[in-house]
């Protein structure tokens, strides 16, 4: 008589053995599954025990009184036994065991007690996913679902997060625009009294965040350029480089002490410095040129002077730059300034985003440099004050600081790099966003305690953030190709235990300006062309006004 397929597989419970340990070390061992047991929860109704046994699935096994967690790294067939299955293993953490239930609890990061060889192993069931994954009360913010369940949600622990920086990182078109909105909603909604700062290239987050947060471009942004500090005046006014730059610099530096000492400001200082914000005038500052110019016992000849002035007479008639350069931000306008960039007070619009894709590219990394420096500088100088911790968040951060291979040396990446090494001492903490995570600044992304990985299509970043994850975390990391859009691994300081993610969908009204057009769809479609053309050479020529 023929057995049916059903009947010749045995029936395996969650509470049943797998397999074995064979080899423990120290983060990582081996055991030895079996293949039929595996396969026999292929039908299951658990969606943790269907995955039982397959890369990427985690495991547990006892060691004393706690269940200790693994993560399936490798899996490879045993030779010359086509039931046994060889897989190395990663150890994410372990959790206390209920005497009456067997039931994992209270689980922890890191692990204190190792199994010892011979012990037996389970797959992981939903039960105890969800007490891997739960809050333990601390504050967090839920971005999705934790792979593969659907109904176990994957929180964020916000302090652990942002007390210690955090990155997204993903190639182009795997949703991380969505993703950082999606975040940034969920931060903003759980504290609409925060403080969010957000440098967006390239205007896609107006759209995203048009109810709940202050927008700011070119037209309304106001930065006063006597903001800047003397390093960023150098970036603007000085042309040259090398030897040359260095005697330009000392005349720049000479000028602008003058200039800033003519506002009366300067008269309550004591000890007035060139890179104190006090308002001066850009006619001030060019009259003095004019003066050191014409004295008749200055070590150098009038060149450097001629290549200043004309430098920023050129900015001041351009009207590009008329957004900093203004002749109206010559007031002391630096509180209201501050108070309107970091929401203080926010009237319930916790997040601003500074919209730079209609900055002239010459000076765009100065801009985003004066804005990361003033809230460091603010969290340094109200460190008397009650505490007003500030989030900054850098789009298309290797822009800002990049490797040594792309260095420019300019002012924006010591800063972003200064606050990833000390921001966290003084409020400050920084938040990522890149497609190249492998064009960032050595040790930057290091200094990320948390890391929000979606899928990487390039080695060299694959490694890159492999070198930046903590080691247990490895398993995870090899399915970074394999992602799905809108998928990503977390691991660090933000969560209990590396976990891979599928985020929750975003409604409409709060996603970026950021979709892919659809060829197939709007080549079909036609008429208005001229007008379009027509409007567009309109705003090109007019720089966007």
């Amino acid at each position: 008589m023929e057995v049916p397929a059903d009947a010749a597989r045995p029936a395996v419970a969650a509470a049943d053995p797998i397999g074995i340990v064979t080899d423990v070390a120290g983060a990582s061992s081996r055991v030895v599954l079996s293949r039929e047991r595996i396969e026999a929860f292929a039908d299951h109704a658990d969606d943790m025990l269907v995955n039982a046994g397959r890369v990427g699935s985690l495991l547990k096994m006892r060691s004393g009184g706690v269940w200790l967690i693994a993560n399936i790294r490798t899996l490879k067939m045993a030779e010359g036994c086509d039931d046994r299955i060889i897989a190395d293993i990663d150890f994410l953490g372990e959790g206390d065991e209920e005497r009456l239930t067997g039931k994992l609890y209270r689980f922890r990061r890191g692990v204190t007690r190792y199994p010892v060889p011979g012990a037996e192993v389970y797959p992981l069931a939903t039960g105890d996913m969800q007490q891997m994954y739960a809050a333990d009360g601390r504050a967090n913010v839920e971005i999705g679902t934790v792979y593969p369940t659907r109904d176990i949600r994957a929180g964020l622990y916000v302090d652990a997060m942002l007390g210690k920086h955090f990155a997204l990182l993903g190639s182009t078109g795997t949703g991380k625009s969505t993703a950082a909105a999606l975040l940034l909603h969920r931060i903003c909604d759980m504290a609409p009294r925060g403080h969010v700062v957000m440098i967006d290239p390239h205007g896609e987050y107006a759209a995203a965040f048009s109810e709940n947060g202050a927008l700011y471009n070119v037209d309304n942004l106001a930065m006063p350029y006597w903001l800047m500090n003397f390093e960023e005046h150098c970036e603007v006014f000085l042309t040259t480089s090398g030897a040359t730059r260095q005697s330009d610099a000392d005349i720049l530096a000479k000028c602008l002490l003058a200039a800033r000492a003519k506002n009366r400001l300067a008269q309550e200082i004591g000890k007035l410095t060139v890179d104190a914000p006090v308002p001066y005038l850009l006619s001030d500052l060019l009259n003095i040129l004019t003066n050191e110019m014409g004295q008749m016992n200055k070590a150098t000849d009038t060149a450097p002077y001629l290549r200043i002035k004309s430098k920023v007479e050129e900015i001041k008639a351009d009207p590009r730059f008329s957004f900093m350069f203004s002749g109206m931000l010559v007031g002391d306008t630096m509180a209201t300034f501050l108070s309107r960039i970091f929401r203080m007070p926010g009237d319930g619009k916790p997040i601003s985003v500074i919209d730079v894709s209609g900055v002239p590219s010459e000076i765009t990394s100065v801009v985003v440099a004066v804005l990361s420096r003033m809230v460091f500088d603010f969290a340094i100088w109200s460190r008397n004050e009650p505490q007003h911790p500030i989030l900054l968040v850098c789009e298309e951060a290797h822009r800002y600081v990049p490797n040594e291979r792309n260095a420019d040396k300019s002012s924006v990446g010591r800063i972003l790099s200064r606050i990833a090494k000390e921001g966290r001492k003084y409020g400050v903490s920084l938040g990522l966003i890149t497609q190249r995570p492998s064009d960032l600044a050595e040790g930057v992304l290091s200094q990320c305690g948390t890391i929000l990985a979606m899928r990487l299509n390039n080695d060299r970043d694959q490694a890159h953030v492999r070198a930046a994850m903590p080691e247990g975390a490895r398993g995870f990391l090899d399915t970074i190709p394999a992602l799905r859009n809108r998928e990503c691994i977390v691991c660090g300081e933000g969560v209990a235990t590396p976990v891979r993610v599928s985020f929750d969908t975003l409604e409409e009204s709060r996603r970026p300006a950021s979709s892919d057009p659809l060829f197939s769809d709007l080549w079909r479609q036609g008429g208005g062309e001229e007008q379009i053309i027509e409007r567009t050479v309109k705003r090109w020529r007019a720089q966007g006004r």
